[in-house]
């Protein structure tokens, strides 16, 4: 569905310098912005949250533990 909206040509602009830096348009904001008020993202993060509950304590490290000194090692 196309919709039209009335925004200020400045706030526009400015929106959509902002949203460069981090790679997005101002439309794609505006449907980020509506699936969430819509609810839409509830449902993401419900699957999510069962993916990551049906993934829990399936891992075996073999009684390995990181290492701070290793994690942090430049080579």
């Amino acid at each position: 569905m196309n919709i039209t909206l009335s925004i200020d040509e400045k706030t526009v602009a400015r929106a959509r310098e902002r949203l460069r830096a981090v790679g997005k348009s101002v439309n794609e904001d505006i449907r980020e912005r509506l699936r969430h008020v819509a609810g839409e993202d509830d449902r993401d993060i419900e699957r999510w949250s069962e993916e990551l509950r049906s993934l829990s304590g399936k891992g075996d490290s073999h009684g390995w533990r990181f290492n701070r000194d290793e994690i942090y090692e430049r080579r």
